[in-house]
């Protein structure tokens, strides 16, 4: 069996999940903020340990990590300068000319990675079928050279008017600065996002370009490492629509990997449902700087070619920057273990969504932390056992935790220690509620008609409450839960997607063009998974974005993917009409259907999960030992049994309440539900039902 290292970097803890020789190993320990790889490397020294082997017997290490997504929100990228086409140096300022919040007078917009003072345009046109109507005036490019020197710009992003339909001059605008500054990192537009929406795309360049410095540097430092300690195997980045790609392709283009880390959850969430056959999911990823809600449909979750980051309002759409990447489609709220408590100006409960990180982290952590977090007020409600917190590798201090919620909570609104620690996880978890509501509704899905699959360092610990918030009856706590986006990771495939926009209305459907279009980018991806696959089989996917004529936004139709006959017309226009309906209700007759972009995923085979047997229940054996659990409804604590997860086997029952406690989390079964390991060994929470004659 190969041996494969999972990395996931988060904000607060760093996980690693090994699986070697049939068996599993994983860890948790604090992220190291300023040197990610430090944190990294103390990791797999602990796991390689528990393991007794060493880097040279890994086959595989793949990573995900919020250092992209960081930079973004916190402004820490490069000194990044933008190149485009004379006339629109505005146009990342411009944006989108609305309005996200129309009756908010003093709204703030995201300001733009690049400064107008480092936008710089050049005179050069192309129109929108890629025609030259104005030659790349080249003088004006080498007269910039002296000017990016001065200002000491490290990356740059070129992004000109319908480069996506001919990249002709962007590629000659990259080779005359890098005969000059070959030390200049740059950004095509053209290569990251070749699509129409001029200001989507330069937003993702600059954004590439903004974190590509950052993320080359880091992921060469690691590479290092990880070559200094033995390993010899390759590298592997997850990006954020599901797939794996090798480090080459990663340091070109970083933006996709701005969601990697909870993109690795959802692949694990879909693997669960697939094995448990469960073709309706809600994954839920609560860690410890934010928590994930995703939705997964027959086994796959669902997908989307546009994201936000850095949102100014976090709650508003538009708030953001924009980037066109493929990404699993998700939300994500400041809601994790770290999150901080405060009384606001209404006197009201706030959680969220900053957040104490790994540096200083929560008031139980002893590192100089003074805030309430979620961490504490679930020390405090006995939720969690402050010696084997993080595998007891983290010893926790329940009297700071109680001090800081007491005195920032308790105290100001007259509220005794358990009752306002409860305050605080009522409020997180109703914020995790509502933005599972609103996630459900904009896509019409029911969640009661979904299975939760919890997993994160703080989701089992705050799933059946949430559950009981949302309508959802069963709940499944995987095996290392704790780093279960960790272990996402190593049932992901190489894969590769590849967007291209080639507009054209079906009626005029030019299959000569698409066909060689398709090709080129068949081979595009495929080239990048053979890097990381050389042999083995290969799946292709094709989809195309479409729309009626007069309507500003397209649906993602699937087509079959070869070579296309006029036959292939007309069945992409009854798959196109049967999508719409399903999405609006009814297709509309009469209206010319365009088509306005093109998408290609090619990905390595993976293991087809094993759907798991039936097993018989029976009783749990007596709990390890019993502890005081806050218990709401009256106000005192109530004395649960504790059960360790190790000693538990498939079929076992216990009833609720209860706390089934392992190495990375714990699992509240709270009253009203009943717990049971199935044939996985998986923790399954099940609502119990009234008995016949009594009231639900």
């Amino acid at each position: 069996m190969a041996s494969r290292l999972a990395v996931d970097i988060g904000g607060t803890f760093t996980d690693i999940a090994l699986e070697t020789g049939g068996k599993r190993f994983t860890t948790k320990v604090l992220t190291t903020p300023n040197k990610p790889e430090t944190g990294v490397m103390a990791a797999i020294e602990i796991v390689l340990s528990q393991a007794g082997t060493q880097g040279a017997d890994i086959d595989l290490v793949i990573h995900g990590t919020t250092l992209a997504t960081n930079a973004l929100i916190e402004r820490k990228g490069a000194l990044t300068a933008l190149i485009t086409t004379q006339g629109h140096r505005d146009t990342l300022e411009t944006a989108f000319e609305d309005r996200f919040s129309e009756y908010d007078l003093n709204i703030d917009k995201p300001e733009p990675l690049v400064p107008r003072p480092l936008r710089f345009t050049v005179p050069e046109r192309m129109n929108a079928r890629g025609k030259v109507l104005l030659a790349l005036d080249e003088a004006a490019v080498e007269a910039l050279v002296p000017e990016l020197a001065r200002l000491g710009v490290a990356s740059v992003a070129v992004g000109l008017l319908h480069s996506y339909a001919n990249p002709a001059h962007e590629r000659r605008i990259r080779e005359l600065l890098q005969a000059r500054l070959p030390e200049l990192w740059i950004t095509l537009s053209s290569e990251v996002c070749p699509e129409v929406r001029e200001y989507e795309r330069l937003s993702t360049a600059c954004a590439n370009a903004y974190v590509q410095p950052l993320m080359a540097g880091y992921l060469g430092r690691l590479d290092g490492l990880l070559r200094l300690t033995g390993f010899r195997c390759p590298l592997f980045l997850m990006l954020s629509g599901g797939g794996l790609a090798t480090l080459n392709t990663a340091m070109r283009f970083p933006i996709r990997l701005v969601e990697s880390g909870p993109a690795g959850g959802a692949i694990l969430a879909g693997f669960i449902a697939a094995e448990c056959g469960l073709p309706k999911v809600l994954s839920f990823d609560m860690g410890g700087t934010t928590a994930k809600i995703c939705l997964i449909d027959e086994y796959r979750p669902q997908g989307s070619r546009s994201f936000e980051v850095a949102r100014i309002y976090r709650s508003l759409k538009g708030s953001g920057l924009p980037l066109r990447i493929p990404v699993i489609e998700m939300v994500e709220i400041g809601a994790g273990g770290g999150s901080l408590a405060e009384i606001d100006a209404l006197r009201r409960i706030k959680v969220g969504p900053e957040s104490a990180g790994s540096e200083p982290g929560p008031a139980c952590y002893g590192r100089g932390g003074v805030m309430p977090t979620v961490t504490d007020a679930d020390v405090v409600l006995g939720r969690i056992d402050p010696d084997l917190f993080a595998g007891g590798t983290l010893k926790l201090d329940a009297v700071a935790a109680n001090a800081a919620v007491t005195r920032m909570i308790g105290g100001p609104l007259a509220l005794d220690g358990p009752v306002a620690a409860f305050g605080i996880s009522e409020i997180v978890e109703e914020n995790m509620a509502n933005a599972a509501r609103v996630h459900a509704i904009e896509r019409g899905k029911t969640l009661s008609d979904c299975t939760m699959v919890a997993f994160g360092g703080a989701a089992p610990v705050h799933a059946a409450r949430l559950a009981q918030k949302i309508g959802i009856d069963r709940i499944i706590v995987p095996t290392s839960a704790g780093v279960g986006s960790a272990i996402g990771f190593l049932r992901a495939p190489i894969a590769y997607e590849v967007v291209r926009s080639l507009y054209m209305r079906l009626e005029a459907f030019d299959l000569a063009l698409v066909n060689r279009t398709l090709g080129e980018m068949r081979a595009e991806a495929e080239a990048v998974v053979r890097q990381g696959a050389p042999a083995g089989a290969i799946a292709e996917t094709c989809t195309a974005e479409m729309r009626y004529l007069g309507q500003g936004h397209e649906i993602t139709v699937p087509v079959s993917l070869g070579l296309l006959t006029k036959d292939s017309v007309a069945a992409i226009r009854a798959s196109f009409e049967a999508k719409y309906g399903e999405q609006f209700g009814r297709a509309i007759g009469g209206v010319p259907i365009e088509l306005l972009a093109w998408s290609v995923v090619v990905r390595s085979d993976v293991a087809t999960p094993v759907r798991q047997k039936a097993v018989e229940l029976r009783p749990a054996p007596a709990p390890h030992e019993h502890r005081l659990l806050f218990d709401a409804e009256c106000e005192a604590y109530r004395e649960v049994p504790v059960y360790r997860r190790a000693t538990l086997a498939p079929g076992m029952t216990i009833a609720g309440p209860a706390v089934i406690a392992e190495a990375e989390t714990s699992t509240v079964v709270v009253d009203g539900f009943d717990a049971h390991l199935n044939a996985l060994d998986y923790i399954v929470l099940e609502r119990q039902r009234p008995a016949e004659g009594t009231s639900s």
